[in-house]
């Protein structure tokens, strides 16, 4: 099924530079004020390449991907870059906390350890039925990343893929190898065990994440983690878009060849593989704020609501108002909204959505954020799918904190919700299922450019 295999990757040398000067999130992450922020905090910044400024006077043979192959080539040439002598799998770690409100605990913030590898997997078409989607994807950030790819010849950021292993085999394997060939090293007991032994890279990000990275090039330790993921199905959690950019630059190799070459470094793309059975993995909801309609009525929304939903006033802090929808939310679809002044718990009553539901896969009609797209944007406040899809009149938001004051400063009305669960995505998503855009937030985020993956 998973093809993985191991590459020699390109890294920063951190005897020129530091690690928390040159890497960056996600280049759909960085904000513009992010970016000046990582332009100014290294000449060798990755940003110069994944989300370079334009120029005014910018043209076909000048331009932000001409720009980024020429800072990837020269700082290769500085040596600021280097090419690892061996291929490996990167063993990947990230110790991070999250509110506990977030994920319906008490208390301040509660911490995790997600674990996973780096690695070269196979491209396949999701008609193979080894790669899964979860979401759709849109035309304009494939077209962004397809130029940045034909321009670098190298993937700098990890497709971050999810794959089932209830014993944790492949990660004991790889966890044990280096504690063998490291005397000192240590392995904390219990379900969130830590390595003691030292990271090749260390690196802690903005958001206060530690993202740890060791290599592993033994040829039989890599041989044995590939043998056990072989029968693996993936799903892809973030980084569709650069996926499927993957998928039509290996088609255009392809082309351009006239010949299938199953060796080509084209044919893989660089992954973070992350077992989804292991506790560390956490999803967050994204909070949805509806703004700038032409004519909105909260009284008129509630009326509305109520045909479909319990509506059950509610007041006290954010955090207290968080509590009371995950405690619904255990007992059926369950959405907070809070407009001007106003909040509600929004329970759906049984069966009441059915109707407007009946072209949903069934896997689906218990869905949180389906209730609310279908029944409530759509349905109620008459918002097309269409304008939904590209953001007109709708924003997102990770904070519950933030998309209450969107509606403190005029927003329309926002939509508060309960995370999905990694069961309910796993269900659906092998049976073929595609949620609605921002369906998932897998957090954290996976840094790009702890390695880079040449596909030359």
């Amino acid at each position: 099924m998973a093809d993985i295999y191991p590459f020699p990757a390109l890294r920063y040398d951190l005897n020129r530079v530091s690690a928390s000067d040159v890497v960056t999130q996600p280049y759909d992450k960085i904000s513009p004020a992010m970016q000046e922020t990582y332009y100014a905090a290294s000449p060798y910044n990755l940003v110069r390449i994944i989300l370079g400024k334009a120029d005014a006077g910018d043209n076909e043979a000048e331009n932000v991907y001409t720009r980024a192959a020429g800072s990837l080539k020269r700082w290769q040439q500085e040596g600021v870059v280097k090419q690892d002598a061996r291929p490996a799998i990167y063993y990947y770690t990230q110790r991070f906390t999250v509110p506990a409100s977030a994920i319906g605990a008490h208390g301040a913030a509660v911490e995790f350890e997600r674990r996973g590898f780096i690695a070269a997997g196979r491209i396949h078409d999701y008609s193979d039925g080894v790669v899964f989607r979860h979401e759709q994807t849109l035309a304009k950030p494939k077209s962004d990343r397809l130029n940045l790819l034909r321009a670098t010849k190298a993937h700098f950021g990890q497709i971050f893929m999810l794959y089932s292993d209830p014993h944790d085999e492949v990660g004991m394997l790889l966890e044990n190898s280096l504690l063998e060939v490291s005397p000192g090293g240590t392995r904390q007991s219990g379900a969130d065990s830590a390595l003691s032994v030292e990271p090749d890279i260390a690196v802690t990000d903005e958001y206060g994440v530690l993202h740890r990275v060791w290599c592993v090039s033994d040829p039989k330790v890599v041989e044995a983690a590939r043998t056990k993921m072989a029968d693996k199905k993936l799903i892809i959690a973030d980084g569709h878009h650069r996926y499927e950019t993957s998928l039509s630059y290996r088609n255009e190799r392809r082309e351009s060849s006239g010949k299938t070459d199953p060796g080509a470094p084209y044919e893989r793309v660089m992954m973070t593989l992350v077992n989804m059975d292991s506790r560390g993995l956490v999803i967050l909801p994204t909070h949805r704020v509806v703004h700038s309609l032409a004519s909105f009525d909260r009284e008129k929304f509630i009326e509305g609501a109520r045909k479909y939903f319990e509506v059950v006033p509610l007041t006290g802090t954010c955090e207290q108002k968080m509590a009371r929808l995950h405690e619904a939310g255990g007992h059926g679809t369950t959405l907070l909204a809070a407009s001007g002044d106003a909040c509600f718990l929004l329970h759906a009553k049984p069966g009441a959505t059915n109707e407007l539901l009946k072209n949903v896969p069934q896997l689906q009609r218990q869905l949180d954020v389906v209730a609310l797209h279908k029944v409530l944007l759509e349905h109620v406040l008459g918002l097309s799918e269409e304008s939904i899809r590209n953001q007109e009149n709708i924003s997102y938001h990770r904070e519950p904190e933030e998309a209450l004051k969107k509606v403190r400063e005029g927003a329309n009305i926002a939509f508060l919700m309960n995370p999905i669960k990694m069961e309910q995505l796993r269900e659906i998503t092998f049976a073929g299922g595609v949620l609605p855009q921002k369906s998932t937030d897998f957090y954290p985020k996976m840094l790009s450019g702890l390695t880079i993956y040449s596909v030359e």
